[in-house]
This record gives C-alpha cells, sequence and structure tokens, in this order.
C-alpha cells in the first residue's frame, strides 16, 4: 500500500513540494523561488511557465531525497496562490501573457466601471465579494481587452482561464495531450464568477463581463474521490498517480490548522495575511466589508464556508523597512530593534501601499506614518510596524464578530512571523483572547495533502485528521480593556490619514465602503 501523499504549495513567492506520510508528518520537501516583474508601477506578473518548471524540479527533487517511486504515492494535492490569472492555448499548452498576480491593481479603472452600477457591493449576494482589482474577473476581463487576438481565440475555444491550480493540474495530467482543465470550488469562489449558493458559473456576471464561458475550468470538489485525473506515466513523478485535492492556499491552511468546525478560526503571518473563519454550511453575507467565500467542499458532503479578511501588507512591511529604508539587515533583526522601546512612542504605521483591504478596501489609501516627534527612534518605528500587523487582524476579527453576532474565544496562527513572540504577545494583547500556535510546520501543504488523502482514504475521514494537531506555543493576553482600548482606538484615528489620498472622482468615490 502506497504510504505517502506528496502536497504542492504553489504560494505567490515560491513553489514547494512536501511528501508527508500518515501522521501528518514532514517526510521531504523541496522549493523554489520564482521571479516578480513589475511591468508598471502597482503591476505584479508571474511567468507561467517557470512556475511549471520549478513544480516538476521541486517534485522530483523531493521524491528523490526520500528515494521514493510513483508507487510509493497515494495521492497528489495541490494548494495555490489564489485570483492570480493565467491564460493559455490549450492547443500549444503556451499563455498568451503573464500570469497577473493577485496584488496586482491593474484593474482599478475596470472595477470602477463596474461598481459606477450598483455600487462595490453590486455582486456581493451572489459571489461573496465586493467589487475589487484583488479577484480574478476583473484580471481576465483586463485580459481579453489588452491582450491582441485573446478576445478570438477564447471565443473559438482555444484559450482557457484558470487560477494556478488549473494551470499546474492542467499540465500534471497531460497538458496538449488531453489535460483536465478543472479548479475546485475555493478556487472558484475568489474569481468573482461563481454564485456561492450553487457552486456553478454565474452566467448574468460572464456576460457583463463579456467573459466567455468556454474559458473557465469545470468546478469541482476541493477533495475528489471521483479523481480530477491522473500523472503521466512519462511525466515527472514516473507514473500513473491521482489527482484529488485542491485548496487555495489560505483555505489550505485553514483545513491543515483543522479548522474543521464552525467558529474555529486562523491567520497566517507571512508576506500577507489572512484571517478565515469556519461558518460551516452557513453562507453569511458580510455586512462589515468581509469576504464571504468557500471555505472547503469534500467528497458530496455539503459546502462548508468561511468569513475571511485579507491584509495585503503585513510580513512585507518588514521587508520594506529593510528594502526601501534599510532600517535592518535581516529580517529577524526586526524584533530585536522593536524590543528596545517599550511602548510605540505613540506613533502609528499604517501600511497600506497599493491601498487597504478588508474590511475597508479603499482603493484611495496610501501609506502613512503618523504620531511622530523629536523623541521618535528606530525601536519606535519597528515596534510600530509589527504592531500594525496585529492591528490590521483586529479589525478584522472585529469586523467577523459583528457579522456573526458573537464574539470569538481563540486565534490559531501560523506562518514565518509566528516565530516573533512581540508580536505575538501583543496579538493576544490587543485580541483580549489566547493566540495559539500549533506544531504544524507546512500548514498550507499539510491542508492540501489531507485533502488528497480523504479522496483516497489515505485518511479515513477528518476525526482522524483532528486527533494529529497538537498545540506548540499559546500567547494568552495580559493588556488591560482601558489600555486595549486606548492603542486601538489610536489606530482608527490612524487610518483615516490614510484615506483619499489617491484622487479618485466623486461618483466613484461614493462607492467606496467607508471607514467604521
Amino acid at each position: 500500500m502506497s504510504k505517502y501523499i506528496i502536497a504542492i504549495d504553489q504560494s505567490t513567492h515560491d513553489t514547494r513540494c512536501v511528501i508527508f506520510n500518515r501522521l501528518g508528518e514532514v517526510v521531504s520537501q523541496h522549493a523554489l523561488k520564482h521571479r516578480q516583474l513589475h511591468p508598471e508601477a502597482g503591476w505584479l506578473e508571474h511567468y507561467p511557465l517557470e512556475i511549471w518548471a520549478n513544480t516538476q524540479v521541486v517534485i522530483k527533487s523531493a521524491m528523490d531525497t526520500a528515494g521514493l517511486k510513483a508507487g510509493d504515492i497515494a495521492a497528489i494535492g495541490l494548494a495555490n496562490q489564489r485570483e492570480t490569472t493565467v491564460v493559455w492555448d490549450k492547443t500549444t499548452g503556451k499563455p498568451y501573457h503573464n500570469a497577473i498576480v493577485w496584488r496586482d491593481i491593474r484593474t482599478v479603472e475596470i472595477c470602477q466601471q463596474l461598481a459606477s452600477d450598483g455600487g462595490q457591493d453590486r455582486f456581493r449576494l451572489q459571489v461573496g465579494l465586493p467589487v475589487a482589482p484583488y479577484f480574478s474577473a476583473p484580471k481576465l476581463k483586463w485580459l481579453l481587452d489588452n491582450t491582441e487576438g485573446l478576445r478570438e481565440a477564447a471565443e473559438q475555444g482555444d484559450a482557457i482561464f484558470g487560477n494556478m491550480d488549473a494551470w499546474l493540474v492542467w499540465n500534471l495530467t497531460g497538458g496538449v495531450r488531453g489535460g483536465v482543465h478543472i479548479t475546485d470550488v475555493t478556487n472558484a469562489s475568489r474569481t468573482m464568477l461563481m454564485s456561492l449558493a450553487t457552486t456553478t458559473w454565474n452566467d448574468s456576471i460572464c456576460r457583463l463581463m463579456t467573459i466567455p464561458k468556454t474559458m473557465l475550468p469545470e468546478i469541482r470538489p476541493s477533495s475528489d474521490p471521483n479523481i480530477y485525473g491522473y500523472t503521466q506515466p512519462d511525466g515527472v513523478v514516473g507514473g500513473s498517480v491521482p489527482i484529488c485535492g485542491i485548496l487555495g492556499s489560505q483555505q489550505a491552511a485553514a483545513v491543515g490548522q483543522v479548522c474543521l468546525t464552525p467558529r474555529e478560526t486562523k491567520n497566517s503571518y507571512d508576506g500577507a495575511s489572512f484571517v478565515i473563519m469556519n461558518t460551516g454550511t452557513r453562507i453569511i453575507p458580510s455586512r462589515h466589508g468581509l469576504l464571504t467565500t468557500v471555505c472547503y467542499k469534500f467528497g458530496d458532503q455539503p459546502t462548508v464556508y468561511a468569513l475571511e479578511g485579507s491584509i495585503a501588507f503585513t510580513g512585507l512591511i518588514i521587508e520594506w523597512l529593510r528594502d526601501n529604508l534599510g532600517l535592518v539587515e535581516k529580517l529577524a533583526d526586526i524584533e530585536e530593534l522593536a524590543k528596545t522601546v517599550e511602548d510605540n512612542g505613540d506613533i502609528y504605521f499604517v501600511p497600506a501601499f497599493n491601498g487597504l483591504f478588508a474590511p475597508y478596501w479603499r482603493n484611495d489609501s496610501r501609506g502613512v506614518i503618523v504620531g511622530l516627534t523629536r523623541f521618535t527612534n528606530r525601536g519606535h518605528l519597528a515596534r510600530a510596524a509589527l504592531e500594525s500587523i496585529a492591528y490590521q487582524t483586529r479589525d478584522i476579527l472585529d469586523a467577523m464578530e459583528a457579522d456573526l453576532g458573537t464574539e470569538l474565544t481563540a486565534l490559531k496562527v501560523d506562518g514565518t512571523m509566528t516565530s516573533m513572540d512581540l508580536l505575538m504577545q501583543f496579538q493576544a494583547d490587543i485580541l483580549g483572547i489566547p493566540v495559539t500556535r500549533l506544531k504544524v510546520t507546512e500548514p498550507t501543504a499539510l491542508g492540501a495533502a489531507y485533502a488528497a488523502g480523504l479522496a483516497v482514504g489515505f485518511w479515513r475521514d477528518t476525526a482522524e485528521i483532528q486527533q494529529q494537531w497538537s498545540v506548540d506555543k499559546v500567547w494568552k493576553p495580559g493588556m488591560s480593556r482601558q489600555t486595549r482600548a486606548k492603542l486601538y482606538k489610536g489606530w482608527q484615528k490612524a487610518v483615516t490619514r490614510s484615506l483619499e489620498w489617491v484622487t479618485i472622482p466623486l461618483a466613484e468615490r461614493e462607492n467606496l465602503t467607508p471607514v467604521t
């Protein structure tokens, strides 16, 4: 019997292959970074063929390191950067354009035009999302409108679309030799084109945005016993292995963090941060600037939904302080610098470099540092940067509590920045609830592995998965209610100072989500 699961974690900055055993332990892994292309200010692209090449290398390297063959692998699961948009020719396998990354903001004008009739929440009841450059549909429309010959190829059925999951699965299952064109419900829910209630493509939105439905992949469960497809015998795996698990990266992290019951909530602290709360089979329309999205769907079981808040700049703030300001030499130095002061010196750093994501959704916002005095030093700036991550997380959790009508009692965390005790303790303090880090070194990859393993019986059920997790560390709140309220009030005031920096016409400004 096959003893291992391969998980491919295709993220914004690298592609990683992680091989797990039945205990959810890492047996082998390998990762490769890919290029970040910036054709213009605010634009970000990836080269899809580079990512496909890296995927093949990391799979082979991880298998070789562990001494494994295709027969040792029970199944393959995939987690991927969401919203990042790829369009390719199904007869040649060549992309028509570089992939447009989720953080890219070139579609602001398209989104303003869409919001001019019905506002930013025009499609929210149908798809759970505001009209924003973040999502795949505006990016796909931009490609159709601006890439020579693409619209004609799409209408003829030659050009097909997908997020990175669809691109990689198509290639892994044969590409031009019969590769399957599919996606899962979590990725489809990030396009702005899928109706949440039916988990099917929305005909009216596709027509409105002039997107041919023939371009879109088939929507499948996140964990599918019917198998999406098989790797090719002459491919990188060296044999026919089922591919049967797909989750968007943050949903994968939620599954890897075992957020499998309603109200369980996780946040990932990496370059960006994403807070996801499992809401069970309830679709909860957000009235407080959050996304309503799919958490996962396992086989023929009911779809599980989630509330989500996305923060574009968290760990990337530290990179900015290092690379743009030279404040530190290494990312790890930021915590030691922040510890040189007792508090933030009454300064606040709002890192709205490309606008604010949830719960504000303000494209007119830009980054600000406020409260500077002659007393302010490098330590205060470092501390304010770390604290901004915790404040943005509270913004989202407060919105979740308002939408849910109940208070949260705990937060599960993962990601590289959870190694910073100062940040995690401040997060617990400003939230007033415990923050728990599990003994999960690769939660995103593990979530993809769980999805694939459940599909083929590698793990019996979710109860077996829940038995595998254990606590690594807990940070308990120690701040008084009065101090917490005072600090957070200062943060909210700072956020208002970041707004309306970019001039937006009055008619379009009226459609922006207000700060509450």
